[in-house]
């Protein structure tokens, strides 16, 4: 209490400062840009660092601590990393599973950009631990959401409005792109082409805090490319022909990525093991992997150096493949945490390394050696798999400083791209956001959640228990209905409580089956009202991590009218979103 009050009094403070100093409203929101990019630069460089530290402890650890497993130690280090990562990530925030764009981006659509300030952390550790201990996995994705989280807490932190906090979270999405890759740049077109395309917001304050955190980044790490590669060029326009072929091959790898990863995880959905025990399951198989082809482990970026300056022969660009497909898939489909952002760059890596290392020994008269290629199928499989050209091409030249390849790299990602979009309405990102029922639409449709009523989108008469009914008599329930979550009423219907099948877990294996549910309830029940809106109902789903709510009278708060979940939320928000499009007037002013 004696924290909670401290820190609105600091709070309190600062808008009376600012008021007094009264700086123009311009300058506040580039102070505060300025000031979200450094916080998220010494947050990746924090980040970098223990994940060096992880990286040392797992591995060089445990070689020693396993000496006697010889080089079979490696086997155990994922699993291991895994049975961390599944508890701290289901106990403390679930949104640190993943690669965490997809989360940013609900958060966008359906709270506003309001993020929980403990998903920070949480995702500094996990994605650590996951990584540090071999999990495939990049660390662009934990610096995203860092970022992403850090703009968010200080948005709601100073009580911004809804679009100022999406610009926030914007800025630091740039930032953990720019701090992690030296690319400033293209963490800029990342914020743009994958954020905020679809929003309004205020670019050059996610320029300028790309700016900063890109200069925390190369003050603490260092000013040097990602890679050191040769001066790569177009021999001949001959080879066009044969990128635009790579093109088509890098298109088709996306595709198969993202169903692969995707596959996983609805395949680790749909098992019965317990959710934290299923990192520790895919870090197993993942270490199996890895002791045949350890390059699987980790981001891949030392690996990626090697192609670029061809130090891998043939047979080990094809098998790195599929090896490195399965790895991440068997990672983040697990529930393990970090980005598919360096996998990409490494399956397109391989993809036109081995495409170019076939070219060049059948026309080597006139074709660039593999290392070029291997440069080019990054740019054009990540580009494509993310739906993002611009930033796979900038970034690739902010992580080679290498511009001369120019050609090849433009056209080569825009016919991946073309050819991924052709197969595919979402990109790797957006799909999560599909599959849930979200559409990441314009600014103007997410507002939606502020239109809709919660009396619009709740179930009326829905299925309470009595004070009376028993732990069997949940059960029975709970296996003919698939529901868990009940509100508790009495004679008059009105709300006593609430009760889960978690809340009654432990009795049931003590085997207490005739004890009354009302006694394992939650009694001090947080509601909604019929006319509260759906963005109001998704910061209580948000700030409590919550999946139903009652609602009730508000003349009369204990009288249960019916409950709103997070389907029937977006269910709602669809319904509304299909009736504004099809009423939308079309160009020559009649309605669609």
């Amino acid at each position: 209490m004696t924290l909670l009050f401290g820190r609105d009094r600091i709070r309190s403070q600062i808008r009376r400062l600012l008021r007094r100093l009264a700086p123009p409203q311009a300058l506040r929101a580039v102070v505060i840009a300025i000031a979200v990019g450094i916080a998220t630069g010494l947050g990746a460089v924090g980040f970098i660092r223990l994940l060096q530290l992880s990286t040392f402890v797992f591995f060089d650890g445990g070689r020693r601590l396993f000496a006697g497993l010889g080089r079979y130690y490696v086997l155990l280090l994922p699993a291991i990393g895994g049975l961390i990562v599944g508890p701290l990530i289901v106990r403390f925030a679930r949104e640190a599973k993943g690669h965490g764009v997809p989360e940013v981006m609900t958060a966008m659509v359906l709270r506003g950009g309001r993020i929980r300030r403990r998903v920070a952390l949480v995702k500094i550790l996990a994605s650590a631990i996951t990584i540090g201990s071999g999990g495939s996995a990049g660390r662009e994705g934990p610096m995203i959401q860092i970022g992403s989280s850090i703009g968010s807490s200080v948005a709601q932190w100073l009580r911004m409005p809804t679009e100022q906090v999406r610009t926030l979270v914007a800025c630091g999405a740039a930032g953990g792109v720019a701090a992690t890759f030296n690319a400033p740049i293209a963490g800029a077109m990342f914020a743009l082409e994958i954020l905020l395309g679809r929003f309004t917001a205020d670019f050059s304050l996610v320029v300028l805090s790309a700016f900063a955190a890109a200069v925390v980044s190369r003050a603490t790490l260092g000013n040097f490319p990602a890679f050191a590669v040769p001066p790569w060029d177009l021999i001949s326009e001959k080879e066009l022909l044969f990128y635009a072929l790579l093109g088509l091959l890098s298109g088709l790898a996306a595709l198969a990525f993202v169903k692969i990863l995707y596959a996983f995880e609805d395949l680790f959905a749909r098992s019965h093991l317990p959710e934290f025990l299923q990192p520790a399951i895919g870090g197993l198989v993942v270490g199996g992997i890895g002791l045949f082809l350890p390059q699987v482990f980790g981001t891949g970026l030392p690996t990626m150096g090697q192609i670029l300056v061809m130090r891998l022969p043939l047979g080990a660009l094809l098998a790195l493949q599929p090896a490195k497909v399965m790895a991440t898939s068997f990672t983040l489909g697990s529930g393990g945490s970090g980005g598919v952002f360096a996998p990409s760059l490494l399956i397109g890596g391989l993809v036109g390394g081995a495409f170019g290392a076939v070219i060049h020994s059948l026309f080597p008269a006139f074709t660039a050696s593999y290392g070029a290629y291997a440069l080019v199928g990054m740019s054009a499989t990540f580009g494509a798999a993310a739906q993002a050209p611009i930033t796979s091409i900038l970034i690739l030249f902010e992580m080679t400083d290498d511009y001369r390849i120019i050609l090849p790299l433009m056209s080569t990602t825009i016919v991946a791209v073309l050819l991924f979009r052709a197969c595919s309405a979402d990109s790797i990102y957006t799909l999560k956001l599909t599959r849930q029922g979200i559409r990441y639409g314009a600014a103007s449709e997410g507002d939606l959640m502020a239109e809709i009523q919660v009396g619009e989108a709740l179930t009326h008469h829905p299925l309470s228990l009595a004070q009376g009914t028993t732990i069997h008599e949940l059960l029975r329930l709970v296996a003919t209905t698939g529901h868990e979550w009940f509100p508790i009423v009495d004679g008059q219907e009105e709300l006593v409580g609430v009760v889960t099948y978690r809340d009654v877990a432990k009795a049931v294996d003590e085997n207490r089956m005739e004890d009354r549910v009302v006694d394992y309830a939650t009694h001090e029940v947080l509601c909604a009202f019929p006319d509260e809106s759906l963005r109001e109902v998704l910061i209580k789903f948000h700030e409590r991590d919550l999946g139903h709510l009652p609602v009730v009278e508000r003349t009369s708060p204990r009288r249960l009218v019916g409950i709103i979940s997070r389907r029937h939320v977006i269910k709602a928000y669809n319904r509304a979103l299909v009736r504004r499009r099809t009423s939308a007037p079309s160009s020559d002013g009649k309605s669609s």
